[in-house]
């Protein structure tokens, strides 16, 4: 009988886990895929006890071929149809990793496969889509492992595995979101001028006294409140009073900072479904199940909920228990701390919008832009960037790409660059609606062009002319330049939306690779891809 193969499987330093818990698991899996190959060739199967030598058991991102934000969720489960539950998991989150969830998507999905991590509805950009898909394959992963018999790794205790509580016992406070500091708001001023139709925000915090340390790359995340106005709105719509005790805490401190008010949850829906009759118990039932018999599923935050099913008022606290925990938001950080010191700032859209004749607000970014007075302490953390920072080789050129606020990580890569007398070149695409309104920290970019920080500065304006034109577009205008930037070794940097923009700049690209570089397209994609494994295209989208 011939010996069993020597495997290892090592679980990544980036784990979510104590250096005790990955040592433990690395062995366990070791163990485990060893003893399989002893037994003979692995059957191929869907069940994630199923392993193979050759396909990992957990998520990985580099065997995930729908690691891509712009990809649709039913293109993403496709593809991992065959793999693991771990893997499969990972395709079901939105593929940004973002940090919102306080892990990358591949370590969300193995902390759920781990029994590690007991939420479902921690992934912020794949919203309700990801937790119903999540909530399927939690269901097919118990039935696998038999009532949770993974629980050597920590039963789940308050929708948080014991393991994960062991292992955030020492944290540092304001390194996760599970252990935020406290920062003071110090000012905002708005970066649109008069006539313009945004409203963006440069806001500033004091960290001095937080204990808080970042670097340039690095995101900031807050705990939030939910507007007062809203609150109120829903309380008077339950015929409740805001005295209302709930577990320690009146019903309007609840609803105004524990409990997410915006896109209504499922069991909310499920919460009607049961103390309703006829048709308002069908509708909610079909809306619980995901359908959208009214073709309005996608507008019905908390309070049209309320409004959509005017006879059925849950009590206060079933209300409160149905709904999702209100999340912190996460946003890039653009300070350098070596030029502020004691401080970091942000760059906040605040988000406006109207349904109907009801005016609607973003969460987050109202209450930075109206809300937070100065001198208020607020919960923080910093997220540590996942494959977003500046070159080690302070010579490398730098590419930056980032409309809108997208402009907030690369002025703090420019203020890190400038503090750190980088002597590499330093290029910024910046683009917005109108020049005259919309250019967001003129002065300073001004004043580094003159400084020689800034060396190229390309702006590109949809709305100041009558043809549409976006930062790809000038990318391609002047993709002979850009490609000589390249071929010096250049570093790429995108920051913005993930379905459109970033999209659209690889793409743009790819083109400037086929025309300046002389390459065919096959060999374009090959070079922007091999850009990406050389960590020389990094994005930070949302």
């Amino acid at each position: 009988m011939s010996a069993a193969p020597q495997i290892t499987v090592t679980i990544p330093d980036t784990a979510p886990f104590s250096p005790e818990q990955r040592s433990w698991l690395s062995g366990f899996f070791s163990a485990s895929v060893a003893a399989m190959a002893a037994e003979g060739p692995p059957t191929a199967s869907n069940d994630s006890a199923a392993t193979t030598v050759d396909g990992p058991i957990l998520a990985t991102n580099d065997e995930a071929p729908w690691h891509d934000p712009s990809m649709e969720p039913d293109a993403r489960m496709e593809m991992a149809k065959d793999r693991p539950i771990a893997p499969r998991l990972m395709a079901a989150m939105a593929q940004q990793d973002c940090g919102q969830c306080g892990y990358n998507c591949a370590d969300y999905a193995n902390a759920i496969f781990l029994h590690n991590e007991e939420r479902l509805n921690l992934c912020a950009p794949g919203g309700k889509v990801t937790a119903r898909l999540l909530k399927g394959l939690a269901v097919e992963l118990n039935d696998i492992n038999g009532d949770k018999t993974a629980a050597d790794v920590g039963a789940a205790e308050g929708g948080k595995s014991r393991a994960v509580e062991s292992a955030q016992a020492d944290v540092i406070p304001g390194t996760s979101r599970e252990a935020p500091a406290t920062a003071v708001f110090k000012s905002r001023r708005r970066l649109n001028q008069e006539g313009s139709a945004k409203d963006t925000w440069h806001v500033e915090f004091d960290l001095s006294q937080s204990g808080v340390s970042y670097v340039v790359g690095d995101s900031f995340g807050v705990f939030p409140k939910n507007n007062q106005g809203l609150v109120d709105q829903i309380i008077a719509m339950l015929g409740a009073s805001h005295l209302t005790e709930i577990a320690g805490k009146t019903l309007r401190q609840v609803l105004r900072e524990d409990v997410d008010l915006g896109l209504a949850p499922d069991s909310l829906f499920e919460l009607f479904s049961y103390i309703s009759g006829g048709k308002s118990r069908e509708k909610a039932r079909a809306l619980a199940k995901g359908e959208d018999p009214d073709g309005d599923a996608a507008q019905l935050d908390v309070l049209a909920v309320l409004h959509k099913f005017p006879n059925v008022r849950p009590h206060p606290e079933a209300f409160v228990d149905a709904l999702s925990p209100l999340q912190p938001r996460l946003y890039s950080i653009s300070s350098s701390p070596n030029l502020n010191l004691g401080g970091l700032s942000l760059t906040v859209d605040a988000v406006r919008y109207q349904i109907n004749k009801r005016k609607r607000t973003g969460v987050a970014s109202t209450w930075l832009a109206d809300s937070v007075e100065p001198g208020e302490a607020l919960k923080v953390y910093v997220q540590k960037a996942h494959n977003f920072a500046l070159p080690d080789d302070k010579a490398k050129p730098v590419i930056m790409v980032g409309p809108g606020t997208g402009v907030a990580p690369f002025r703090a890569f420019l203020q890190e660059r400038k503090a750190s007398q980088a002597p590499g070149r330093n290029w910024l695409f910046f683009g917005h609606q109108k020049s005259a309104t919309d250019f967001f920290y003129r002065e300073e970019l001004e004043e580094m062009r003159k400084e020689g920080v800034l060396s190229r500065l390309s702006l590109a304006w949809s709305r100041d002319a009558g043809q549409k034109f976006y930062v790809q577009d000038r990318m391609r205008e002047v993709g002979t330049d850009l490609w000589r930037w390249l071929e010096d070794g250049a570093h790429v940097y995108v920051c913005g939306d993930a379905k459109r923009m970033a999209k659209d700049v690889e793409a743009a690209l790819v083109d400037i690779a086929a025309t300046a570089g002389n390459k065919t397209t096959d060999e374009a994609v090959a070079f922007v891809s091999q850009l990406k494994k050389d960590k020389r295209f990094q994005l930070d989208v949302y």
